[in-house]
């Protein structure tokens, strides 16, 4: 089952994002992700979210979006997203009914 690991936050340090963009990239590809959203202006319906900056990565599962997250690669430069933005991410299956 899909799943989509799913980021919303403000940026609040241009040039360190910039340096984590780079270097994130690659990481997503190498572990089989499909960034299908990267939205700088995303248009809130409801609530209060952290920021307008939204990006969504697709993986074919969660076990493949959790080796992304925790591999050698993307966590030698998470630090400087989680540095240089406010926000949240969160994974989440598709069709979920909960259980």
């Amino acid at each position: 089952m899909s799943v989509y690991f799913v980021a919303q936050y403000v940026v609040n340090d241009p040039a360190l994002y910039g340096e984590y963009a780079q270097g994130a990239g690659p990481t997503v590809a190498a572990h089989g992700g499909e960034v299908i959203c990267f939205d700088v202006a995303a248009e809130t319906m409801e609530g209060n979210p952290p920021g307008a900056q939204t990006v969504i990565i697709k993986f074919e599962s969660a076990d493949k979006a959790k080796e992304w997250y925790n591999s050698e690669g993307y966590q030698a430069v998470v630090g400087k997203r989680l540095a240089a933005t406010e926000g949240f991410a969160v994974l989440s299956q598709a069709m979920n009914a909960g259980g």
